[in-house]
């Protein structure tokens, strides 16, 4: 660089090399590496001497150029002592090909101020789908970009009518911070609306959602389990006989784990003698001539069967022994506590309970913080197997589904399988064409199945951890970006799409909806109902749906 100028990392450079006998060539770059030394000095003590003046050298400053585009594509070098300078306006969108995007979502700002998109066709489903970020735990704000993500989405209007009819849904596993997308950020202040402004996105919370939650432990009212917010949140739940009817039982063993032990033929066995043999009876289930109204008569009743003589065969089949068959019970014995209020035959059947995108809100928040570990798992499963199926049904890409997944590599590890991990790959590899996008983040990509992480057009760094950043799933961050990532600060994102050769460091807004109790705003009138006022103000929270008489509403 000429005494005087400097370049700093990210900035967009461009020059141009004169051809004898052709047009000139453009070559466009980003800057990966800066460095300033002394020309002449020798040994690390030599800057000494050569402030006093003892010693003759010069500054020389340089910085690194990674070439992102050749316009033609005439590949030639620049020639030595060439005028670089840096690019702005449509020089700047050249280089960042971001003329070529028909359809650009932003993202946030580049180091230089100004904005920075996305392709919509690598997340839509047209040339790629699915995202996945990484990142450090409570440092790398990888749910906030999420979050920020599908507002851009849905707010930006690049999607047209597949982003106006988009919807979404979010599993919130840490905390209450994702109940409150609805609420305007107390803590907004004009520069954040300047920088929403400057991406031409309003500064609101998200206009429509709706939020389930588990019931409570141990209340038979069904009453959702949530603390902070009060208002429009609905419980969710599975009656037994949809546990039956669905084939529910494998995502009771929902870890990785499990697939390996060989009391998965007992698991399935007794699945497909629930789905044959269980009848509804006054809000339970009826199975052989007995009654069962709660989960743990349910696992009750099958450990009973499986350890009688005279019923193991038929329930788990002739060639399971005895060893198999107390693996099988123990575990399941094990789960009364989990999953006793999630799967209920005290409610009532036609009250909304089910989590289903297409009936909800355009962003749907399921909340599992409450939940212990295999409550989550099966949640998580049952939901996405769910709405995959759904997708699968109607047999159309659209509307698009956005999924957004917390702690992937807990759901989908590297090794072992699962039900869980098995809808996840089921997405990642045919998701894109039945409009089915995951927003998966992890602290680690390096334990997620790689074929998740491979099927992901779009990659997302935050702050990483000195170890992980020097896994081979992080090849495609230039050295000094690997650096850099180490010390990235919350809102620095490095992102990573397939048109553009270089990663781009990202900076996006501060949240216009609140993340947290202490810092939400009034919430608007449409939160204040849920959907069980909503569609029947009389719904008895205990009343049984068998009965084909009215409940009564007291």
């Amino acid at each position: 660089m000429t005494p005087g100028s400097y370049l700093q990392l990210d900035d967009v450079v461009v020059t141009k090399r004169e051809l004898p006998d052709r047009e000139p060539v453009t070559i466009a770059g980003v800057v990966t590496q800066v460095r300033a030394r002394h020309e002449g000095a020798q040994f690390d003590s030599d800057v000494f001497a050569i402030a006093d003046g003892t010693l003759p050298a010069m500054v020389q400053e340089a910085a690194e150029i990674t070439t992102t585009r050749v316009d033609p594509e005439l590949y030639v070098p620049p020639a030595p002592g060439a005028v670089v300078h840096r690019a702005s306006g449509e020089a700047r969108d050249a280089a960042l090909h971001f003329d070529r995007m028909e359809r650009r979502i932003p993202m946030g700002t580049g180091r230089d101020g100004v904005p920075v998109f996305l392709n919509a066709d690598f997340l839509d489903g047209t040339r790629g789908a699915h995202v996945s970020i990484s990142g450090i735990s409570g440092v790398a704000t990888k749910t906030s970009f999420a979050t920020f993500l599908l507002y851009s989405v849905f707010r930006s209007g690049q999607l047209g009518a597949d982003g106006a009819n988009a919807r979404a849904l979010i599993f919130n596993v840490k905390g209450e911070d994702l109940l409150f997308l609805d609420h305007p950020n107390t803590k907004l202040d004009e520069s954040t609306r300047a920088a929403y402004k400057l991406l031409e996105l309003p500064a609101n919370p998200f206009p429509d959602i709706r939020v389930y939650a588990p019931p409570r432990a141990g209340d038979s009212s069904g009453a959702p389990d949530v603390s902070s917010r009060l208002t429009g949140v609905d419980a969710f739940y599975w009656t037994l006989e949809e546990f039956c009817s669905l084939r529910l039982l494998p995502y009771v063993f929902a870890d990785a784990d499990d697939e390996r032990q060989q009391y998965t033929m007992v698991v399935h066995s007794v699945t497909a003698h629930l789905n044959r043999h269980a009848v509804p009876a006054e809000g339970g289930i009826s199975i052989d001539g007995r009654r069962i109204g709660s989960y743990g008569d349910l696992v009750d009743h099958i450990v009973e069967q499986l350890t009688d003589d005279d019923t193991r065969s038929t329930w788990a089949g002739s060639a399971v022994n005895m060893g198999t068959v107390n693996a099988f019970a123990r575990r399941l014995i094990g789960s009364k506590r989990d999953l006793a209020r999630l799967i209920r035959g005290d409610l009532a059947q036609r009250r909304p309970h089910q989590i289903k995108t297409a009936e909800s809100a355009q962003v749907t928040v399921v909340d599992l913080h409450n939940l212990p570990d295999r409550a989550q798992r099966f949640v998580v499963g049952v939901t996405l197997k769910t709405e995959f199926e759904e997708k699968e049904k109607s047999g159309t890409g659209r509307p698009l589904l956005f999924v957004v997944l917390d702690e992937l590599n807990k759901y989908a590890p590297r090794e072992g399988t699962s039900p869980i991990k098995e809808v996840l790959l089921d997405i990642a590899e045919r998701g894109r064409s039945l409009g089915v996008i995951l927003i998966g983040a992890q602290q680690t990509a390096s334990e997620v199945e790689r074929r998740i992480v491979t099927n992901s057009a779009i990659r997302v760094v935050g702050r990483l951890d000195p170890a992980e950043a020097a896994r081979p799933e992080y090849g495609f961050l230039p050295p000094a970006m690997r650096q850099r990532a180490l010390l990235a600060r919350p809102g620095t994102m490095f992102v990573n799409q397939p048109d553009i050769p270089v990663p781009l460091c990202v900076e996006f807004p501060f949240p216009a909806w609140a993340t947290r109790k202490s810092e939400s705003g009034p919430p608007p009138t449409s939160t204040m109902k849920s959907i069980v006022q909503g569609a029947d103000p009389f719904a008895v929270v205990g009343g049984r749906g068998g009965s084909q008489d009215d409940d009564i509403p007291f």
